[in-house]
């Protein structure tokens, strides 16, 4: 084999590869297929309503200005509520930041209990 030979044969080659190639080769059609039921019209409307809304991502300086908000209480109501909660207990405490316990009226009386103490202060022992 001459040269020349071994060039027509590698031509013959890259040719026949770049031809499996192009029937392999797949045509792009987009992300999506375009369907739509909208006319040019109101898309076009559509587009001038959401270049007006501005950047929906805006944060600080560049989300322009701040709304202030709607209530749906009136003040009173609110207020009213306030109070309320600043005067309830907090229903997450434990221990001993829950605040004062109930005072529970015991079974024995006062002046039972007086005489056992002064009982027990001056030696005596304690009935069981």
């Amino acid at each position: 084999m001459t040269i020349s030979n071994a060039k027509r044969l590698s031509a013959i080659a890259v040719a026949l590869a770049a031809a499996a190639g192009a029937v392999h080769a797949e045509t792009y059609e987009g992300v999506h297929p375009i369907t739509t039921a909208e006319s040019r019209a109101n898309v076009a409307a559509g587009a001038v309503v959401a270049a007006r809304i501005g950047n929906p991502y805006a944060t600080g300086v560049d989300a322009g200005p701040m709304h202030p908000p709607v209530a749906m209480n009136n003040r009173d109501t609110v207020r009213a509520e306030a109070v309320a909660a600043a005067r309830a207990p907090d229903p997450y405490a434990e221990a001993a930041s829950s605040g004062t316990t109930p005072i529970v009226a015991g079974a024995v009386d006062r002046a039972t209990v007086r005489a056992e103490a002064y009982a027990a202060a001056r030696g005596n022992a304690l009935p069981l």
